[in-house]
């Protein structure tokens, strides 16, 4: 069975969607339709901004989505998953890609995410690290006994954890997975502490936009971040998508979900190819590969 994945925040490069726009008259139309909407050519951002344009929220969002909403759409009769998940904002362009929510709709809704996003990271000042090679009991331990903010984020792969938190927790913790044995800490570049307790302000306001947008079924099972769980009704999917803010972003399970309900073949739709690397740690005996156009 074949499965696709859409990547997240820092996927991103300069030059994204560049050949989509020049090459494919529906993906010009609908770059030019999100610049209208968003009131600012993202295209151009995309195309010839530096990496720190690309680095900004608000941008990086509605870009990575766009890439790979578009990217999907273009492919026209050739996407047909039979089943899909994407890694935190990817979500969303999962849910575009499958038919839950209309491409307005959907980018709607992540310039929201990115605006509420960005406004919790300026109320909280905080961040976030990688963990390489320590177990994920260990790291969950670590947090759970430091007196500030921070939590595990992303179970992104067996040995690979993203911890999220206050400034001073993800140093505090960084430290002490240290001695634990890490292979590797890093604190990542990005404005904030995301998938934590300190998004709440951004999960309440993403809830409101939600409540007001409608929802369709998908046209294929959609496995979401906070339960890893696969999904088609519309209801459920609303829900997940507002606790992801706040939850773990559960992908090593969401891809073992996946496999064990059938999946052989995983297709990467979107900048980079950040997630066949994660998919290739969580299990050799799958195909991997990102879409070609």
């Amino acid at each position: 069975m074949k499965a696709y994945v859409f990547p997240g925040q820092g996927a991103q490069f300069p030059g994204m969607g560049k050949d989509l726009y020049e090459r494919s008259a529906p993906a010009k139309e609908m770059f030019e339709k999100a610049n209208s909407m968003l009131n600012f050519r993202i295209s151009d951002l995309m195309f010839t901004g530096s990496d720190e344009d690309l680095k900004q929220t608000r941008v990086t969002q509605p870009a990575v989505f766009l890439h790979s909403v578009i990217l999907a759409t273009v492919m026209g009769k050739e996407f047909r998953p039979d089943m899909a998940a994407g890694h935190s904002l990817g979500e969303f362009s999962a849910l575009v890609a499958c038919g839950a929510l209309s491409f307005e709709d959907g980018l709607l809704l992540v310039s929201q995410r990115a605006s509420a996003m960005q406004k919790a990271c300026e109320m909280h000042p905080s961040s976030m690290a990688a963990i390489i090679g320590l177990e994920d009991r260990i790291v969950e331990e670590v947090c759970a006994g430091i007196d500030e903010t921070v939590v595990p984020a992303n179970y992104n792969s067996p040995g690979q954890i993203v911890i999220s938190g206050s400034d001073e927790g993800i140093a505090r913790a960084m430290e002490i997975l240290k001695s634990k044995g890490a292979k590797l800490t890093v604190k990542l570049q990005v404005g904030g502490a995301f998938h934590s307790p300190l998004m709440e302000s951004a999960r309440a306001e993403l809830e409101k936009a939600i409540a007001n947008t409608p929802f369709s079924t998908p046209r294929c099972p959609v496995y979401q971040n906070s339960d890893a769980k696969p999904s088609t009704d519309p209801g459920i999917i609303e829900t997940r998508l507002v606790s992801q803010l706040t939850s773990p972003v559960k992908w090593t399970r969401s891809i073992e979900n996946m496999i064990s309900d059938g999946a052989s073949h995983f297709i990467e739709a979107g900048p980079g190819n950040v997630l066949q690397g994660l998919i290739r740690k969580i299990s050799k005996d799958v195909k991997t590969e990102g879409v070609r156009f």
